[in-house]
């Protein structure tokens, strides 16, 4: 594999390139790209040049975005894609009963990412966004996630600085300890205020065939201290895409 004269190899470069896209800057001039990326403006030029001949990158309108054949790469082997496809039915009823956000996270390093998310014009506010992700200690699904994980990856973030987004938002070990396992004892997580004052997260595991854990399935709804009343409604969710995946 070539490598730069620092050691990096080619790839790390490109993968630097391909990470300075965000859900909120889908569209990026080469300076910029250069900036985030942490590269020379004319080496990012040249990675630019060579992605968008391969359609990994797109010009378009002075700006470079992610290209048609990246998606189509990503579509072909994305693990996330059956489980995506399995959920989707539920999630569209669960949308229609809970009227708010209902979206599905999965594990990812120590984040939760967003793989899929249904809203409403005038829903509760919400930072999640399909592609998007959240720290594990703050999020509904994340802390699902986090208490259904390996013991030595939830040790990682137990130690990991907890960034507090609101007054709500656990930061101390003890406490978060405590919340995952009051997760595992009653099946769900309930995160009044911890993202945003005015919003509740709560989410649910879903389990494939054999049991374990594959992602959260969760909803934002206001923070009026109701929000438990939708824990039925996400759980039978739940258990209709296990089903579906143990059916595969």
């Amino acid at each position: 594999m070539p490598r730069v004269r620092t050691g990096e190899s080619v790839v790390a470069r490109v993968v630097r390139v391909l990470e300075a896209f965000t859900p909120d800057d889908p569209a990026l001039s080469v300076t910029e790209i250069a900036r985030r990326s942490g590269l020379h403006v004319a080496t990012a030029s040249r990675l630019v040049a060579e992605l968008s001949a391969h359609g990994l990158l797109a010009r378009r309108d002075g700006a470079v975005r992610v290209g048609v054949r990246m998606w189509e790469l990503a579509q072909r082997a994305s693990p996330t894609l059956s489980l995506r496809e399995a959920a989707m039915p539920f999630l569209e009823d669960l949308h229609a009963v809970i009227g708010h956000h209902v979206q599905l996270g999965v594990l990812d390093g120590d984040e939760v990412l967003f793989v899929e998310r249904m809203s409403a014009p005038n829903a509760v506010v919400n930072y999640t966004r399909i592609a998007g992700r959240l720290s594990l200690h703050a999020s509904s699904s994340g802390l699902v996630l986090l208490a259904h994980t390996r013991p030595e990856q939830q040790e990682r973030a137990l130690v990991a600085p907890m960034q507090r987004l609101t007054p709500n938002t656990p930061t101390d070990p003890r406490q978060v300890r405590e919340l995952l396992a009051g997760i595992r004892r009653q099946g769900y997580a309930l995160c009044p205020g911890f993202i945003h004052v005015d919003a509740t997260g709560v989410a649910v595991p879903v389990r494939d065939g054999s049991g374990a854990v594959v992602a959260a399935i969760g909803a934002v709804v206001p923070n009026d201290g109701n929000a438990y009343v939708h824990v039925p409604a996400l759980l039978a969710a739940a258990r209709g895409i296990g089903r579906v995946l143990a059916s595969h």
